[in-house]
């Protein structure tokens, strides 16, 4: 009787950790909707329209300013809005020095410090609010971007391999800013001031864009391309005063803080945020590109997902309203400016012969360079 061999292989089961089961997946987060609309964004826009409104009047104001001397008719009912300075970051840097140097407010300018100061407290108290709340530049940045992407129905990002470098040069101009100021003392910086150029500072800025050249109107030109491309592109990459404030801000006792147990993973912040930060992904907001715009928070449809907070006290933190930011803004604009000009520190007294002699010859006034007699000690 034959023996039969059986040649087939019978099948070993594959031990248990080889087995591939799909993943559970994570149980979709239920919406709990907001009690009421956003109105972050309204009290933004009227903070925004209404600075823009006040640097136009300025800007008018002093434009006819500086006619009745270059046309020789001079009016004593028209005065020079001291609040131009604000447009004098470089003069409000060194006027700033001096006063800590000497003690002493200083005569020339003394407007565009106290504005520096102004603007710095709201940057250390409620983030870069100046950038997103009043800064006018920041103002017509923001719309051409939002006109690039109705038109283009999008925005672009540039590579990290290119963003992360771009946005250090605003800082290498904050630094080479901040070195030239550091290396004048007290008595170069005044000899700077009482300078025919230091005098008519803002009329020389004022010439700068009424007889822009070739070059600069083609470098404006580019700029406002780049900005209708890219988000904030002047503001995110080259604004010296915007590295200053995104230091400053670094101390602010507030952050935008996300609830990741009321969060929908929606990702509309991270879209929203114009500096293209992962709001999705952080629970707290530590960057200095953060403009303190509140955009992350108003497109949020979550209830108690995302919102301004102060950094924990004890165990407490505390949610900052719309309304209590735009609130501080104001209170620390209006009563830093109102106290200058209460203490008779804001306006720059110069006699209106010294104007009559300067400002019609604006073109001839040239920058003070090192070794300059008027600026040695």
């Amino acid at each position: 009787m034959g023996t039969e061999l059986h040649t087939d292989i019978i099948p070993v089961p594959p031990p248990l950790a080889a087995i591939s089961v799909p993943a559970a997946k994570s149980p979709r987060k239920k919406l709990v909707r907001r009690a009421g609309p956003d109105r972050s964004q309204v009290l933004r826009h009227s903070f925004q329209l209404a600075f823009v409104l006040l640097n136009l009047y300025l800007g008018v104001t002093f434009y006819f300013w500086v006619r009745q001397f270059e046309t020789n008719r001079f009016r004593s009912s028209l005065t020079r809005p001291a609040g131009v300075e604000g447009w004098l970051p470089i003069a409000g840097m060194m006027n700033f020095k001096y006063w800590l140097e000497t003690g002493h407010v200083p005569a020339m300018h003394p407007a565009a410090m106290f504005l520096l100061i102004a603007f710095v407290a709201i940057a250390f108290l409620f983030r870069k609010g100046f950038c997103s709340w009043l800064c006018p530049v920041g103002t017509v940045s923001e719309y051409l971007w939002r006109a690039g992407r109705k038109l283009l129905r999008r925005n672009f990002r540039l590579p990290g391999w290119l963003d992360i470098p771009l946005r250090g040069v605003k800082y290498l101009l904050l630094g080479f800013f901040l070195w030239a100021v550091s290396s004048m003392s007290a008595h170069a910086i005044e000899g700077f001031m009482r300078s025919p150029y230091g005098v008519i500072a803002d009329v020389k800025m004022l010439d700068f864009f009424r007889y822009i050249g070739e070059t600069g109107f083609l470098v404006l030109g580019i700029l406002v391309a780049a900005s209708v491309l890219v988000k904030n592109f002047w503001c995110r990459y080259l604004c010296p005063y915007g590295a200053l404030l995104g230091l400053a801000s670094l101390l602010s006792p507030l952050r935008i803080r996300r609830e990741a147990s009321a969060c929908i993973d929606c990702q509309k912040c991270a879209r929203a945020c114009p500096s293209a930060l992962p709001v999705d992904r952080l629970v707290t907001i530590h960057s200095a590109e953060c403009t303190g715009c509140l955009e992350c928070v108003a497109v949020c449809p979550a209830q108690g997902a995302l919102q301004l907070a102060t950094l924990p006290v004890g165990r407490r933190r505390r949610t900052v309203p719309a309304w209590a930011m735009a609130l501080g803004i104001a209170a620390l604009f209006l009563g830093i400016a109102g106290y200058a000009k209460a203490s008779g520190s804001w306006e720059t007294h110069v006699p209106a012969y010294v104007y009559g002699q300067l400002v019609p010859h604006a073109d001839q006034a040239a920058h003070p360079m090192p070794g300059d007699p008027a600026l040695t000690d």
